[in-house]
């Protein structure tokens, strides 16, 4: 028998289905919108004179040798400070993504005003001395710490300041690609992992105020913008699926590499400081900056060169796909603080190119329709490495503006996520939370093993509802699922068969992803709020 919930349990339920909660989020999302959106356009005004700075400063070491003396000292010297931040506040490291996802999760609890600082001054040293990474991620921590920091101020619960948290993701990833759309459903599908109105309306909210303002200082126009010239005939659609085909393969392929030279190769050094680890990269950005300059940064360098595709060879196309993976993977890999996302959109762009390049060449279709397959590829290679398929379409679509083209960027995208799962590399930003969490190896009281890849979801179980008042032990969970903690009230629980259940309780899943869907539906349907149906009264 389920206990009766409380009247403080009562009470919070009542809010967070109330008219007022939902007339707040939408305001406190517009607000952390320009808060978050502030910020990344001002990391984004950074970035750009960084590298503009640094590809000046390359040019004149070519021709003086007090330059090439002062390029390779500024290396030293970033490489320093950023292993020193990084030292400083952990949570830094890597791309932010992950972090932002255990934030939400609220199984970590960043100090966002240290997070803030040091994310923005190591992004923007990274891009001074040239390293393949991207700001995106950067930007998804750093508009999840502004929802924080608006989260702390209004002295809201961690109920709500994960909420805002999310938004301010969504803030985060609008401001960096100029795509409110992309921003809203890559922090609702990758972040938070659940679509409630009052989610998705204050997320929107927060996107489209970062995206208004980021667009006052920086202009309107996407940070790449594809214009489609002509649509593809229906026709040529068999080569559409053949492209899907090839972003999971590729993407498969980005992942189990970024993986391995993570896990295996600089795991080996793992022992040893990390500045240490972090110079191997920029060793060889001192290398790559005087052979293939065009590699250095996030990639913009790339895009203006693929203006026209169509006069870059084949064969530049595959020596600029390849060199742009292997450097990112070994910038990334190593820790450094910094993101994919740019680099991979980059990479979509230049595998598009290539497909459309070949078939040029092989069928002798025409060059204009290469641009087509160019944002057909970033759709395909960002659904089957991130597994966020309905994202990939909408930043295909907000790239090119092109509605009619929606039809073959949705088939690219739903080909490629679904090779990429049957072959079944994990999901990149999954896997680097379950490395971020440590929960790969955790045991618990729920029956059942889960193989293969892994997807991690958060339940909050109802007042009411059919667990509530009950012992893990007494539930008839999913066989592929584990319980890997309880949030209670702020507090980690670690769950055992003899754990009872409250309503409000925050419960950390891991499950295979083969019965994903089943497995959902019935942790759903167990944790239902039984209020949730019932009448609350306006506020």
């Amino acid at each position: 028998m389920a206990q009766r919930p409380s009247k403080n349990v009562s009470k919070q339920v009542s809010r967070r289905f109330s008219r007022k909660f939902q007339f707040d989020m939408v305001w406190e999302g517009g607000l952390v919108g320009l808060v978050g959106g502030g910020v990344v356009t001002l990391y984004r005004l950074c970035l750009t004179r960084a590298e503009e700075f640094l590809r000046w400063l390359l040019v004149q070491a070519h021709h003086t040798p007090l330059a090439l003396a002062g390029f390779l000292a500024l290396l030293l010297l970033s490489c320093l400070v950023v292993a020193k931040l990084v030292g400083w506040e952990p949570y830094t490291q890597g791309s932010g993504i992950p972090q932002t996802d255990a934030e939400v999760m609220g199984r970590i609890d960043m100090p966002w005003h240290r997070v803030m600082f040091a994310k923005f001054t190591e992004g923007s040293l990274l891009t001074l001395s040239g390293l393949s990474l991207g700001r995106e991620g950067p930007s998804i921590q750093l508009g999840g710490m502004g929802g924080k920091a608006v989260s702390r101020a209004l002295r809201r619960g961690r109920g709500e300041e994960r909420l805002l948290v999310t938004c301010g993701a969504a803030a985060g990833m609008s401001a960096a690609f100029h795509a409110p759309l992309t921003g809203t459903l890559f922090a609702i599908e990758e972040i938070h992992k659940e679509f409630t109105p009052s989610l998705i309306v204050s997320a929107m909210a927060s996107a489209v105020a970062s995206d208004f303002l980021v667009s006052q200082v920086l202009g309107v126009s996407p940070v790449l913008q594809l214009s489609v010239v002509r649509d593809l005939p229906h026709q040529r659609y068999l080569y559409v699926l053949a492209l899907g085909v090839l972003c999971g393969i590729v993407g498969s392929i980005h992942n189990k590499g970024m993986f391995f030279c993570s896990e295996r190769v600089y795991g080996r050094l793992a022992k040893l400081p990390f500045a240490v680890r972090l110079a191997i990269p920029f060793v060889i950005t001192a290398v790559i900056a005087f052979a293939a300059p065009v590699l250095l940064c996030g990639g913009d360098a790339i895009v203006k060169e693929l203006a026209r595709p169509s006069l870059l060879p084949t064969l530049t196309l595959l020596a600029l796909l390849l060199g742009k993976y292997l450097f990112t993977t070994v910038c990334f890999a190593s820790g450094a603080p910094g993101g994919t996302l740019f680099p991979l959109c980059v990479m979509g762009m230049l595998t598009g190119a290539l497909y459309g390049s070949v078939l040029s060449n092989v069928t002798g279709m025409q060059d204009i329709f290469i641009i087509n397959f160019m944002a057909l590829g970033i759709a395909g290679i960002f659904s089957s490495v991130v597994r966020a398929p309905v994202t990939g379409v909408v930043l295909a679509f907000e790239l090119t503006g092109s509605m009619s083209a929606l039809l073959s960027v949705s088939i690219v995208s739903i080909v490629s996520y679904v090779v990429a799962n049957v072959i079944g590399v994990d999901a990149f930003y999954e896997h680097l939370l379950v490395k971020l969490l440590g929960v790969t190896k955790i045991k618990s009281s729920v029956r059942g093993g889960v193989t293969g890849e892994k997807v991690l979801h958060v339940y909050t179980v109802g007042a009411g509802s059919q667990v509530e008042g009950k012992r893990i032990s007494e539930v008839s969970w999913p066989e592929s699922s584990r319980i890997i903690t309880i949030d209670r009230e702020g507090v980690d629980v670690l769950p055992t068969g003899s754990t009872k259940l409250q309503a409000l309780d925050e419960i950390l899943v891991i499950m295979g992803a083969d019965g994903e869907d089943e497995a959902q539906a019935k942790i759903w349907a167990l944790c239902k709020n039984s209020l949730a149906t019932t009448r609350t009264p306006r506020s």
